[in-house]
């Protein structure tokens, strides 16, 4: 048996298309919209009509029907150029419209899913609370039946899309009882429009990354939903959740991936360009090694990101271990890169002028979203029977 290790035809064309979208659209206005701390519905529009706002979704609801792996390709291109514009596009994607897919009714999915994957309208994901972080378990966010409706109080915070223009609503995981078996709390998700009387959003400024994504604090307030908008079927949130959060992780690696080889070109362009002691330092040991672990890495991490996500595409429950590991490298790659891609620069490195600064600040946050590198490690063990 042969392997082949070329991108399938559909990501390979996904790739160009979106690069050259990537560098056209976004690279131009990137610098600016960071500075601005300002979210763009016009790209979050021009994504759309570029089929980046429902990748994997079938066509009979609206998406582009293409595998996970053009998906994370696609992703991977935009943050090559902007952590920003790849944060909104994975949080969409995989924590947005990702388990109304999923786990949603038909109907739900004929009502949301051709609205969500145009660009025009987005969609969060409520878990992390100010007291439940990796604890997803801590969750204190309340529903409690009335009649054939359910009132919600309590809040969520650094929540991805949860406020911009164009948010429709969000998908929230709360307490609805006791487990039937009496072990622990049931967890149950609800799918909730922005306009829901009860229900404020607030965005969350002063970042020092992703400044151009909208991140969110949301309140309930005796928010009262009907009960056709429980999602799936009461007490499977908490699996909901950790499903959404296996497949989360390719695209946070993704995004740690693309991070990694835009902080790399930039290292590389300015290593060729700077003079030192009259030749260019890419010519000095001492940067040239560290250009080559760097390429050594990143490539690393591109073959065991694509090997999960190829996993998942195969329908091999093996990708969850492989898509932890995923996130994880990749996350603590870009971290590296990002490091020595300043140090290449030096002091210019420090300069605002300099995109390479960018990429070291929106690194940050890739081994903490979707749960920590700690956490990261806790799961990787526990499937190793650790």
């Amino acid at each position: 048996m042969t392997m082949n290790f070329d991108l399938p035809e559909e990501a390979s064309m996904m790739r160009d298309a979106v690069r050259d979208f990537a560098e056209k659209e976004i690279k131009p206005v990137a610098e600016e919209l960071d500075a601005k701390e300002e979210f763009s519905p016009v790209l979050t529009r021009k994504m759309g009509d570029l089929g980046l706002m429902g990748v994997t979704i079938p066509e009979e609801y609206g998406g582009s029907g293409l595998s996970y792996l053009s998906y994370i390709v696609a992703v991977e291109e935009i943050a090559r150029i902007d952590g920003s514009q790849a944060a909104t596009v994975a949080a969409h994607n995989s924590l947005g419209i990702g388990p109304i897919y999923y786990f949603g009714s038909e109907e739900q999915k004929e009502h949301y899913l051709p609205k969500l994957t145009t660009g025009e309208k987005l969609w969060g994901f409520g878990l992390t609370e100010p007291e439940a972080g990796s604890d997803a378990g801590g969750t204190k966010t309340k529903a409690v039946k009335d009649g054939d409706e359910w009132v919600i109080n309590g809040s969520k915070i650094f929540i991805t899309n949860g406020s911009t223009p164009v948010s429709l609503g969000s998908t929230v995981q709360t307490i609805t009882g006791t487990r039937a078996d009496g072990r622990g709390r049931e967890y149950t998700c609800f799918l909730v429009d922005q306009d829901t009387k009860g229900f404020e959003t607030r965005t969350m400024h002063k970042k020092i990354c992703w400044r151009a994504s909208i991140t969110s604090e949301l309140y309930f307030t005796d928010c009262r939903v009907p009960e056709s908008s429980m999602l799936g079927s009461r007490g499977e949130g908490f699996h909901q959740m950790l499903d959404t959060l296996d497949k989360g992780r390719l695209s946070i690696g993704a995004m740690g991936l693309g991070c990694a080889q835009g902080a790399f070109e930039l290292a590389l362009e300015y290593a060729k360009q700077r003079k030192q002691f009259g030749k260019p330092i890419s010519k000095f040991q001492a940067i040239s090694f560290s250009l080559a672990d760097m390429a050594v890495e990143i490539e690393a991490a591109r073959n065991l990101l694509y090997k999960a996500t190829w996993y998942f595409d195969q329908g091999r429950d093996e990708y969850k271990k492989l898509a932890a590991m995923a996130k994880l490298y990749c996350s603590e790659v870009s971290k590296r890169v990002a490091h020595q891609a300043v140090q290449i620069h030096g002091g210019y490195g420090l300069m605002k002028e300099y995109p390479v600064e960018r990429f070291y600040r929106d690194q940050r946050l890739l081994e903490i979203g979707e749960g920590t590198s700690e956490m990261q490690r806790l799961v990787i063990a526990r499937r190793l029977g650790c």
